[in-house]
């Protein structure tokens, strides 16, 4: 069994003694983004969004919230309970990547690397910014489209084994097509991941300039 699946299913004690240690309400989004409508994903600055991640291997299955804000600089993605306890949170910035998870913080210049290491699991955090807004990156194998010119699946050949990403279905959001529901599998390992929410987000500055225009 994965490390985070016993951190989620077996550590029920750790989770009641720990509520009033951990934060339960929602991630704040920083003061210095503001809400805004885009005609495509790619004018987003930056963009945070909330769902659902369900995780199933060969050996078990669970599922979490999921957090993530996104901007140019920085990453932050939070797993979550029903009850908002935060599980795992990974952060990455300035080229270091800070993964917190069972109380315990660990550091390492590689995220991907660094919640292999420690949740003995792997989600594609580098590719999957692009992958949550419908987009495909350089070295992605786009395999099919749907009429609206959207990928259905890719393929992520830089990765070995690769990743294949299936786009179940869309939506808007902030004025922007994005998928509503991806599948990644990977051998024996499969996410999927629900987007309830996403909101594309600009720097405080420039959205008011861009308003006076």
């Amino acid at each position: 069994m994965n490390n985070l699946s016993y951190f989620t299913k077996t550590k029920l004690v750790w989770v009641i003694l720990s509520l009033s240690l951990l934060s339960a309400c929602a991630t704040k989004t920083p003061d210095n983004l503001i809400p805004v409508q885009v005609n495509h994903v790619s004018q987003a600055q930056a963009w945070e969004m909330q769902g659902k991640l369900a995780v199933r291997t060969a050996d078990d299955k669970f599922s979490t919230n999921l957090y993530w804000l996104h901007t140019a600089d920085m990453n932050e993605l939070k797993l979550t309970t029903m009850l908002g306890t935060t599980l795992l949170s990974l952060t990455t910035e300035e080229g270091v990547a800070k993964l917190e998870v069972d109380g315990k913080v660990y550091q390492h210049h590689d995220a991907q690397e660094l919640l292999t290491e420690i949740t003995g699991w792997s989600i594609p955090v580098d590719a999957l910014p692009l992958w949550i807004t419908g987009q495909a990156a350089q070295d992605d194998k786009i395999i099919s489209q749907d009429p609206q010119l959207r990928p259905t699946i890719l393929l992520s050949e830089k990765d070995s084994p690769p990743w294949r990403v299936k786009f179940n279905s869309w939506q808007e959001q902030s004025g922007a097509e994005i998928p509503r529901l991806l599948e990644l599998t990977r051998e024996q390992l499969r996410l999927k991941i629900q987007i309830s929410q996403w909101q594309a987000l600009s720097a405080t500055t420039l959205a008011i300039n861009n308003q006076k225009k």
